[in-house]
């Protein structure tokens, strides 16, 4: 290896050897020091000192699936006016010009959720 290039990604390496073990060493304590009994009461399923009722393994309905990924996609667009926001100034008004179009489009298809009825809980 040259020298710039372990300049450049030694300490990336560094962090991931020590970050690997670190993990290694700490599984490996737990193994060692802890107590590990299995019983028929640690092998139920913890629902907050409830007992369970049903079968876990029941469909949920479509709707939860539909509102986490609405949340995911606007939460990832919204992530994207950060970077917008530190070079605001550089941009002008054609950055503003361009993340006013930006609102707009994800306006339009929260407008389009809401009046499909996408957000309503009661359906």
């Amino acid at each position: 290896m040259n020298s710039p290039y372990l300049n450049n990604y030694g300490p990336l390496l560094l962090m991931f050897i020590l970050s690997a073990g670190l993990a290694g060493v700490l599984i490996l304590a737990s193994a060692i020091v802890g107590k590990h009994t299995n019983s028929g009461e640690k092998d139920q399923p913890y629902e907050c000192g409830i007992k369970p009722t049903g079968d876990a393994r029941e469909p949920f309905s479509v709707h939860f699936y539909m509102v986490a990924l609405i949340f995911i996609l606007f939460d990832i667009e919204a992530i994207f006016l950060y970077p917008w926001a530190l070079v605001y100034g550089d941009l002008k008004v054609f950055g503003f010009v361009e993340m006013l179009l930006y609102i707009m489009i994800l306006l339009v298809g929260y407008i389009f959720l809401w009046k499909k009825g996408a957000l309503d809980w009661n359906r």
